[in-house]
């Protein structure tokens, strides 16, 4: 009995330890090849990536100088964190960053909460097919319906602020990096990390680190190049022997290539983040939707654990678009319907510019 009991794990295609735990535990998702997954709070976002951010990573966004698109990644991720009773580390330059919390958004409610409606004729035809898919599941055996209760990913209300009531669960640590030396915020991150370090093969809870503008001028480390470049390195290292997920968002355009250039490396997950012009004509002949879209998210890097078969994304860029005014959705960019004026310029084109002038936005 006992030489079969050394033998259960010989094989490397033993099943995975950590599915069924972590498929009971709010706001973390078993994936392939053990990776555990982690939400970022946007829907759309953890479907493009394949499940959401893996555990144990770095993801950096880099920022538009000109609009602040990067606070609607951060909110989200930080308000799906506090609605799944996760410990969050936020660390800002801002004088007051307890105060950032109180922009956090609010779930929406389930009379809001309904898909979207995408004006197609395809969409229409599959609501039947999906009515029927969503009853055939709740109807096989062991399917639990207090379990649709627990929501992986929530679609968040960005004009109603988060209710107090999720501010009073898990350690909640806001710090101004205009206070603290680069050593500090490296303690803090290490004293944050140590508390969700893994141990054994259940996973509690997942934590999460949402560093903003790292390299601001406002911060008084802003200069300090490889300073700041041997901090991103530990953090990596730590936050990779945590069950947590750690966000920095930088201003690139702050920092020498060389620098700018590393700190992308570093990345498991790359983002980019890019406001529209306004009334940019060319664009708005270009794609479809313009009117909706407030900016571009660009993904260049997805974290790959545990395998090196690269993930294929269904696009690289995507737009940026609230819907009512409320919902954070993120769509492929789709060309607009050419008409007789301007399909001779298209035509001939091998680009989608149809000016020899170079637009913001190139494929």
């Amino acid at each position: 009995m006992a030489t079969n009991t050394t033998k259960a794990r010989t094989s490397s295609f033993s099943r995975n330890p950590l599915a069924g735990p972590t498929s009971q535990v709010p706001g973390l998702k078993p994936g392939p090849n053990g990776v555990v997954f982690l939400s970022s709070g946007i829907p759309d976002l953890d479907r493009i990536l394949g499940g959401g951010f893996s555990l144990g990573s770095l993801v950096m966004v880099m920022e538009d100088p000109e609009a602040p698109h990067h606070m609607l990644l951060l909110r989200n991720f930080m308000a799906q964190g506090l609605i799944h009773n996760q410990p969050l580390l936020y660390a800002s330059p801002s004088k007051d960053p307890k105060g950032f919390l109180g922009t956090l958004p609010n779930p929406m409610s389930p009379k809001d909460d309904k898909p979207r409606d995408h004006s197609t004729e395809q969409d229409k035809d599959l609501r039947i097919a999906w009515q029927y898919k969503k009853y055939s599941r709740e109807n096989q055996p062991g399917h639990d319906i207090r379990d649709s209760k627990i929501e992986y990913c929530n679609n968040f209300d960005l004009r109603k602020p988060l209710g107090r009531e999720h501010f009073g669960g898990r350690h909640i640590d806001c710090v101004s990096t205009q206070d603290l030396t680069l050593d500090t915020l490296h303690q803090r991150c290490s004293t944050f990390l140590a508390q969700n370090s893994r141990s054994g093969n259940s996973i509690p809870c997942g934590g999460r680190i949402a560093i903003q503008s790292l390299c601001a001028p406002q911060c008084g480390y802003f200069d300090k190049d490889w300073n700041l470049l041997a901090f991103i390195k530990s953090l990596k290292v730590m936050v990779k022997a945590s069950n947590s997920v750690a966000i920095i968002t930088f201003p690139h355009s702050l920092l020498p290539s060389s620098f700018s250039k590393r700190w992308q490396h570093l990345a498991d997950t790359l983002l980019s983040v890019k406001a529209i012009p306004d009334e940019d004509k060319e664009l708005a002949q270009l794609l479809t939707g313009y009117q909706d879209m407030v900016g571009f998210l660009g993904i260049h890097k997805v974290a790959r654990i545990n395998t090196q078969v690269p993930l294929v994304l269904e696009a690289s860029t995507f737009s940026i678009k609230l819907h009512k005014r409320r919902l954070l959705i993120l769509e492929c960019l789709n060309q607009a319907p050419v008409d007789g004026s301007s399909g001779a310029s298209y035509g001939t084109s091998s680009s989608c510019s149809s000016s020899t002038k170079q637009g913001s936005l190139d494929f």
